[in-house]
Order: C-alpha cells, then structure tokens, then sequence
C-alpha cells in the first residue's frame, strides 16, 4: 500500500471517530470523551497490523461497532470504550489484565464477555450449537450491555458479508435469524431485529430477497403518492387542533412481508399493508395518553378503522417498553393502512429500548437502568438446567412470543404470553402459590387449570396446603418457568418417594435374608431391567415391585455360579449406566398413549420410519390397519398431515410406571357414627392416592358409597382396599370395572 493511500486511510479513520463522537446519543462528558480517545487509541495500535477480507483496515470494524451501540442502542462512554475493544483480547496479544490496568473493571468485565462469546466454537452439530448458545444467553446475568454489544458486532458483521464463502455466509445469517433477532427483538431494539431480519433473509433465501426488494422498488412511486394522500388529509386537521407532530411514512420490513407471503400464502401483490404511517406528535408526560386518542379521534374521522385490529400499547405497554396506538384504517382504493400513534419519548423507547428508558427516568444512571432489563430476561433463563436445545427452544419461545394482558383479583395487570393457561398464571404469581393451585376461577367462574386466558381476563387462584402438582400439570402449561418448576418439585417427590422406597426395599430383603448393598442394587436394577438406582427405589416406594418379584430374584440369587457369570457380563455397564442417569427420573418409557386423554389404544409401529419408545410421534388411522405410528420428522409425515388432518392423533411414550390409573370402589355397610369421617381419613392417609370424586348416602341405616381415586397401580389400591375393610362398620368393598 502507498504512503498517500495510508495517508488516506488515516484521514479515513479519524473522520469516522469524529462521527462517532458527534452522533452518540448520551451527552458525553470530557472524562467520557478522554476513555473513549484510550479505547480508540489502544484499539487502533492493537489492530494496526490486520485486515478484513475486503483489504480494509481492521479498525475500521470495531469503530462501526462502537457506532451502532452509540447512537442505534444509545449506550454511554463504558460500553462505547468495550465496543471499540471488544476484538482486542480475542485478536492480539492484549489481555484482560492489560484491559483492567488501562481502564476500569466495568469496561474490563464488558470485553471479557464479549471474549467469551466469540471463544464459542464454529461449524458444529446442533446440540453443541445450541450448548453455545446457552453459554452466550447466559451471558446476559452478567451484564446485559455484553449482549448489546454482541448484537451491535452481529449487525456490522451481516452488513459487510459480501466477501465471505457462500457456505459461512448462510451459517451465520442462519444463526442471526434463529437467536441474535428474536434477542434484539425482546430488548426493544426494533430497528436492530429489522435489519438483522432482512439481511438475515438475503444471505438464507437470496432469490427471494431480492425479488422482493426490486418489487418494492417497482411500486415505491405509487405507494409514495398513496402515503402523500393520506398525509395531505391528516396534516389539515392536525394542524387546526395545534398538534406538534411529524408524519412518516414507514415500508413494511422485506423479511415480514416474506413471513406474511409465507403464512398466508399469497404473493407480494396480494400483501396489502405492505407500509404503515407513523405519526409521532410532541407531548408533556402529562398530556401523552390524551394526545395520542385524540390523534385516533382524528383519523377515524377521516378513515374507517377494522376494530378487530385497535392495539392499545399505552395503557398496556409491552413487556418490552413498547408503547404505541396501533390503528388500522381503510385508506383510499379500498387498501388497508397501519397508523402507528407515538409520542417522541415512545419512539425514542421504541428505536433504543433500554437506553432511552433510563434516560427518560429522571435522571437515573446507566447501571440503575440495567436492572430493568435483567428483570426482563431472568425468567427466560430461568430454565438453565435442561439440556441446551431445549433451553435454547425454550428462550426463544419466551424472546417472541406474543402478549395477552390479565387481571387479578385486585385489578392489577399481568402481562403473559399468547396461549398461557390458568395454571401459568399461578406460577407467574409466585412459584409457591403455583405448586400449591388447587383450582383457578376466571371471570368468576371455576375452569380447568389447563384453560387458555384471553386479554382482559381477571384470575382468582385458589390453594392448599395439600396440594402437589402431578405428572399431568406439565401438559397443562405452555410458560418454562412453570414447566421448570413442576418439573423440580415432581423431581423432589420422585426422590422422596424413593427414600422410602430403599427403606421399605431394606427391610423386605431382610425378610429374604438378603442385605441392600451397592452390588445388590445393581443386580436388582439388571433384574427389573431398569436404568438406575433410583428408578427402583420409586419402584418400590409406589407399590409397583411386589413381593412375590423380590422372591424370585432372591432364588435366582441363591443359585450362585450362574448369579457370578451373570454379574459379570451385567454388573459394570450397570454401575456406569447408574452415574450417568443419577439425576434423571426413570427413562423408561415403554407405553404408548394417544389423544388428549392418553388412550391406550392398539397400534403398530410403521416401518418407514421405524419409531422407537422416546421419539417424538403420533398415530395415523389408517383404513384396514388400524393405528399407525409414524416419527413426527418422518419423510411421509409433511404429506399425511396436510392431506389427511383429520386422521391424525397425537401420541407421546410415557413411563407406566409413573402413569395415574382411575378406579371406582363401591362401599356398603352399617350407617355407624363417624363413619364417614373415619373413610375419608383412610383413603387420604393412603400415600399416592388421589380422590377425584365421592359420593355418600344413607337409608334407613344403610351405608353406600362411591369412590373414584386416581392411583399409579394395583398394589396401591388393593393395600387401600384393604385399610377401608378393616374399618369397623363396612361390610363390602368392590372395584367397579364399568365407569
């Protein structure tokens, strides 16, 4: 390169750190200004010696970077110095302590995150992908502005691809697409996640993409001139109240048309709001609310508005900090258009999020406007224990999904996402109010705890000290949080139940003449063909390992010179199996159920796919074989699906043994003082059982009763059987078969 060239390059370089001092939207102070001229400085003598792969000079990178999270994110002076050397320690010799020495431990503890994120490795299989992500997500209970900066490196790094191979170019628009937008999304940053979206879709689908945007340019005149229409009629009538306002017209991003073409299957003609009108109007914190209907007022003298489609961000900002009026009206030529009412503090929130939310709070420092947002996330990473694809899922589930707004009993609001049931919102409460729900009232009225709330519902949530969620709890929410906690608290009761299942196992064994120790144990987990220890244990613990089985094992035990050669062929992958499954709760699932009711039903497992117990499937009816059972990713799966729903039934493999059976008991006997109190005390004080229903009822001193109960096995309910025969009074005890 030449001497004028450098020259040129240098002039280049402090042109763009001129910039971005003047374009940086938190008012800087000179000591600001001196840490961000050392960041600069270390920066560009760290970075002197690379290029990108356009030939460029390196630094030209981090400064962009610096950029985006100065005025698009509105970050202050720390997090613009940890933008400016946020390579560094990755790419040369600097290190963390050399960060520290220079500067201060915040920027220091900034740039370690950002290192950290960028040390996850490249080009991996899925479940290790999924792992770094987990590792980048959690990131965010560090320091938030780690993830900021990340996703301010992420937009620079999509916009300037265009050198890269083709293969590395879809891998990474791929992963922006799949968790760098949905984060921008949840924080707020809408301008962000729209630019990450649509070059995200360049690099995946390039055909697409680019058919769209020359569309787009086709009819841009023609929806100027539409928009100008609009305008014209608007700005007379806004004008005449005194409203301080401007209007925008604002095009549709091209990856939400693509996602709107995709979904309703349509062509890019045939997407009618493809741009929307922003009329952002200037207000005192006082007159905000008043001003923005009274602007709605105003168009919808002038345009008819689709009532169905009014969203009221103001009085229910989103969890986000969205706020804004959404209003779509029928323009001129029968068109639908979106008019987006905001103040200026609202669309200044709505292009920052976390940055102008602080800075709107009076005064209140960058650090105070953290805990905001860490709020905001600590639910979603709640979940850290589960494996990483599902943590992953999960987070991104939690990141864009849609909003209702509750109520509580004492008219406070909620906000939860689409399709939550009355149970989520028991947990959204407080865990321990959820795992206590005994029963939920919606609009005053009793429903299920799986009953999906809609916006505007008021919850009234009704507990005991009795309560223990079941198995079943976990098909009846859709939010992690609740998940996860049902999750540890089943987990819990398993060990418990085990605990005294080992006791119960100690004692029976000793009746055999056999002592419990850690080969024992592995001989009886081989015995049952079980995983682990513990899944005995539960075993035992509910009744579902009867005597009769432990005598067998113990003669097969006392017949010892086939037990050695047995042992050790069993033993060793046993004792490994146990310290690898330890912490997981039986794995054995070996039955399976189908429809909302769990049905056992009959089936055969279809051949093209060849499901085995633990896949994700469901049932296909088919006309002379009855049920098949396909893998939900088998090849034919799309085709029988779409050409013949109706056909289809869920189905999920379950453990049997942790499966709740129902069974009615009728009882008779002598109507004797205190007799019902002393039959409902029996069959609660029986462990494992749950009684659904009971009806009781005399004549002319003859006692009848009917009981349901829900149990997990015979054993359970024949000892139950027994207790309620030895109460003094009754006389027969019977299992109804027919319910």
């Amino acid at each position: 390169m030449t001497e004028i060239d450098l020259e040129k390059e240098n002039k280049a370089i402090a042109q763009e750190y001129k910039e971005l001092l003047r374009i940086s939207y938190q008012t800087l102070t000179p000591e600001d200004k001196k840490l961000i001229r050392k960041a600069f400085d270390v920066s560009v003598e760290a970075h002197k010696e690379q290029r990108r792969k356009s030939g460029e000079a390196y630094i030209f990178h981090p400064i962009a970077v610096a950029k985006i999270v100065a005025s698009e994110i509105g970050l202050g002076a720390t997090s613009i110095a940890a933008a400016l050397l946020h390579d560094v320690v990755e790419d040369t010799p600097t290190t963390i302590q050399d960060i520290e020495r220079l500067f201060n431990p915040k920027v220091a503890q900034i740039v370690e995150g950002l290192t950290k994120i960028s040390m996850v490795q490249k080009d991996l299989n899925a479940s290790l992908q999924a792992e770094n992500f987990r590792k980048m997500i959690l990131t965010l209970n560090d320091d938030v502005r780690v993830i900021l900066i990340k996703l301010a490196d992420r937009l620079h790094n999509m916009q300037t691809m265009e050198s890269m191979q083709e293969d590395k170019q879809t891998k990474i628009a791929s992963e922006t697409l799949y968790i760098y937008a949905p984060l921008a999304h949840r924080l707020g940053l809408y301008n962000i996640k729209t630019k990450l979206e649509d070059l995200g879709l360049k690099y995946t689908e390039p055909a697409v993409y680019n058919d769209i945007v020359s569309k787009i340019k086709e009819t841009k005149e023609e929806q100027d001139a539409y928009i100008d229409d609009i305008t014209a009629v608007l700005k007379t009538a806004l004008d005449e109240e005194g409203i301080e306002y401007i209007i925008k017209g604002r095009p549709k991003s091209i990856y939400s048309i693509r996602r709107k073409m995709k979904a309703q299957n349509v062509s890019f003609d045939e997407v009618y709001d493809k741009f929307a009108l922003r009329i952002v109007y200037k207000s005192n914190p006082h007159d905000e609310k008043f001003l923005a209907w009274k602007i709605y007022s105003i168009v919808t003298d002038y345009y008819r508005p689709s009532p169905s489609r009014l969203r009221d961000w103001i009085s229910s900002p989103k969890s986000t900090g969205y706020e804004a009026l959404h209003i779509t009206v029928m323009g001129p030529k029968g068109r639908w258009v979106e008019v987006q009412v905001r103040s200026e503090r609202m669309d200044e929130i709505a292009e920052k999020g976390y940055a102008a939310h602080y800075k709107y709070k009076n005064g209140a420092t960058e650090e105070s406007g953290l805990d905001v947002w860490l709020n905001l996330l600590k639910e979603a990473l709640e979940n850290s224990e589960t494996n990483a694809v599902d943590f992953v899922e999960d987070f991104k589930m939690n990141l864009y999904s849609k909003e209702i707004f509750v109520f509580t009993p004492k008219g406070e609001i909620k906000s939860l996402p689409k399709g939550a049931t009355s149970l989520d919102f028991a947990f959204s409460i407080h865990s321990e109010i959820g795992i206590r729900t005994r029963g939920t009232r919606v609009n005053g009225k009793l429903v299920p705890l799986n009953f999906e709330l809609k916006s505007g519902d008021q919850i009234e949530v009704i507990t005991s000290q009795h309560q223990k969620p079941t198995v079943n709890w976990l098909d009846y929410v859709t939010t992690s949080r609740a998940k996860t906690k049902i999750k540890n608290v089943l987990n819990e009761n398993t060990k418990k139940i085990g605990e005294e299942g080992k006791e119960l196992l100690t004692r029976k064994l000793k009746h055999l003449k056999i002592t419990l120790n850690e080969s024992v144990v592995n001989e009886l987990v081989n015995f049952f063909k079980l995983k682990t220890s513990l899944d005995l244990f539960y075993r035992v613990g509910i009744g579902a390992i009867e005597n009769q089985q432990l005598k067998d094992y113990a003669a097969q035990k006392s017949n010892t010179f086939i037990n050695f050669f047995k042992n050790k062929m069993k033993r060793s992958p046993s004792t490994a199996d146990e310290d690898i499954h330890k912490p997981i709760i039986s794995s054995s699932y070996d039955m399976l159920v189908f429809g909302k009711e769990h049905d056992k039903l009959d089936y055969k497992l279809s051949p093209c796919c060849n499901p085995i117990p633990g896949d994700d499937v469901f049932g296909f009816v088919t006309i002379n074989e009855g049920i098949k059972v396909h893998k939900k990713d088998c090849p034919n799966a799309i085709g029988m699906q779409s050409n013949y729903a109706y056909r289809i039934m869920t189905a999920k493999w379950i453990d049997s043994s942790q499966e709740e059976f129902k069974a009615i008991i009728n009882i008779t006997g002598m109507d004797v003082l205190g007799l019902t109190n002393q039959l409902t005390k029996v069959i609660s004080n029986n462990m494992h059982v749950n009684i659904q229903s009971i009806s009781l009822s005399t004549d002319a001193g003859i006692f009848h009763g009917q009981v349901a109960v829900i149990v997990q096995n015979n054993t359970i309910l024949k000892k139950m059987i027994n207790n309620i025969k030895k109460i003094d009074g009754i006389d027969k005890v019977t299992r109804v078969y027919k319910t």
